[in-house]
C-alpha cells in the first residue's frame, strides 16, 4: 500500500501557493498594516520585506485576511473607510466608506467586521492627539456611542451598522463565529454581540478593575476569556460566564493579547514599558519579559509556530521573536508606523 504523508510545512506551502502565487513563501507570508504608509509583506522563509500593497488611502491601521488569503483588508483611519485588495494581484478590488476614524477590524468567512468613532478627531499627520480626561478619554469620547460596520466583501455592501458603547475597540468571534466580543474604552465594558442581528446579548462592566479595555482573546478551548485594561497595567481573566477568575499584574499600557494554539502561554504587549510578555496560563505567573521596540501595539506568531511578529509603530519595525527561546532573533527596520499584523496561513495573534 502506497502511503502519501504530508508535513505541516508542505501543508503551509500549498496553502499559500493557492493564494498568493507559484512563488510563494513556503513558509507564509505576513501583512503588515502602516499608519503612514502601504502593507509591508513579509517574506516568512527569509524575514524580510518581499513587497508592498497600496491602499488607496490615508492611515490604514486594523488589517484582517479571509481564510483562503484572497483579500486582505484595512481600515484607514484618514479616509473613512476600507480597501479590499487581491493579494495574488496586489490589486485594489473596492473601498468601502465605513464611518469616521475605523479601527479594529475582524474577518469572519467574507465579511468584515470593523471598529469607528464617529465623534473621535484623529490628530493630522505629525500633530499631537485630544486630551484625555481621567479615564484617558475625551469628553466627547465618553458620550458619543462607537459602531461596528458588518461589511460583505465580496460585493462591498454594507450588511450591519451596529451601534455600540463608546469608544469600541477590540473585536473577538466568540462560540462558533456566532458572537462578538468587543472592548468598549470609555465605558470600562465588554459588550456581547449577536452577530447575526448586531443585537447586544450582554454588557459586562469592568471599571471596578481598572480603566480602558482594549485587548480581548479568547483560549483555543473556548473556556478562558482575557482582556488588557490599558490604563491599570492589568490583564483580566474570565471563564467563559463572565465569572471573573484572576486579575494579573502587567507591564504599563498592555494592548494586544494572543494566546499560542496549544493555549498553554499568553502574550502580552505592554506598549509602555517596551516588553512583549509571557504568562504561564495554568499559574498566570509570569514566565519572562521581552524587551521589543516602541509602540508595539500588534503581533502574530508565523503560522508554524516558530516565531513571534510584533508591530512597533514607533521604533518602525518588526521585531522577531524566537517563540521558544523567548529571545529576539531579529528586527526588520524602515517601516513606516507598523499598527497591525496579520499572516496567511492565518495563525494565533492579537488580531487574528
Amino acid at each position: 500500500m502506497l502511503r502519501i504523508r504530508l508535513t505541516f510545512a508542505a501543508l503551509l506551502a500549498a496553502a499559500a501557493t493557492s493564494a498568493i502565487g507559484a512563488d510563494a513563501p513556503a513558509r507564509g507570508v505576513a501583512y503588515v498594516s502602516n499608519q503612514q504608509g502601504a502593507v509591508s509583506v513579509l517574506n516568512l522563509d527569509t524575514l524580510e520585506v518581499g513587497a508592498t500593497l497600496e491602499v488607496a488611502a490615508k492611515g490604514p491601521r486594523g488589517i484582517g485576511i479571509t481564510p483562503d488569503g484572497r483579500w486582505l483588508v484595512t481600515a484607514n483611519m484618514n479616509d473613512a473607510n476600507i480597501s479590499v485588495i487581491d493579494t495574488a494581484s496586489g490589486a485594489l478590488l473596492r473601498q468601502v466608506p465605513i464611518g469616521k476614524n475605523p479601527e479594529f477590524v475582524r474577518v469572519l468567512g467574507q465579511r468584515a467586521f470593523v471598529t469607528f468613532e464617529p465623534q473621535s478627531h484623529p490628530p493630522a499627520a505629525g500633530g499631537k492627539p485630544e486630551a484625555k480626561d481621567a479615564k484617558g478619554g475625551s469628553e466627547d469620547e465618553d458620550k458619543t456611542p462607537g459602531h461596528i460596520a458588518v461589511v460583505d466583501l465580496s460585493d462591498g455592501k454594507l450588511l450591519l451598522d451596529i451601534v455600540g458603547k463608546p469608544e469600541t475597540e477590540g473585536v473577538e468571534l466568540a462560540a462558533g463565529g456566532t458572537q462578538l466580543l468587543v472592548t468598549n474604552e470609555s465605558d470600562n465594558s465588554i459588550s456581547v454581540l449577536d452577530v447575526a442581528t448586531g443585537r447586544t446579548l450582554r454588557n459586562v462592566p469592568v471599571g471596578q478593575y481598572g480603566n480602558r479595555p482594549r485587548g480581548i482573546k479568547i483560549s483555543p478551548d473556548g473556556h478562558t476569556i482575557v482582556t488588557t485594561l490599558e490604563l491599570a497595567g492589568k490583564l483580566l481573566v474570565f471563564d467563559e460566564q463572565f465569572t471573573l477568575v484572576k486579575e494579573v499584574s502587567t507591564g504599563k499600557t498592555p494592548y494586544g493579547v494572543a494566546f499560542d494554539r496549544a493555549g498553554k502561554r499568553l502574550f502580552v504587549a505592554s506598549n509602555k514599558d517596551k516588553l512583549l510578555q509571557v504568562f504561564d496560563t495554568a499559574t498566570w505567573e509570569k514566565i519572562k519579559d521581552i524587551p521589543t521596540g516602541d509602540r508595539c501595539w500588534h503581533f502574530s506568531f508565523t503560522p508554524d509556530d516558530r516565531q513571534v511578529l510584533v508591530a512597533c509603530g514607533k521604533s518602525n519595525e518588526v521585531v522577531v521573536i524566537d517563540a521558544q527561546t523567548l529571545e529576539v532573533s531579529k528586527r526588520i527596520g524602515n517601516l513606516a508606523g507598523p499598527w497591525g499584523i496579520v499572516t496567511y496561513p492565518k495563525a494565533m495573534g492579537s488580531i487574528d
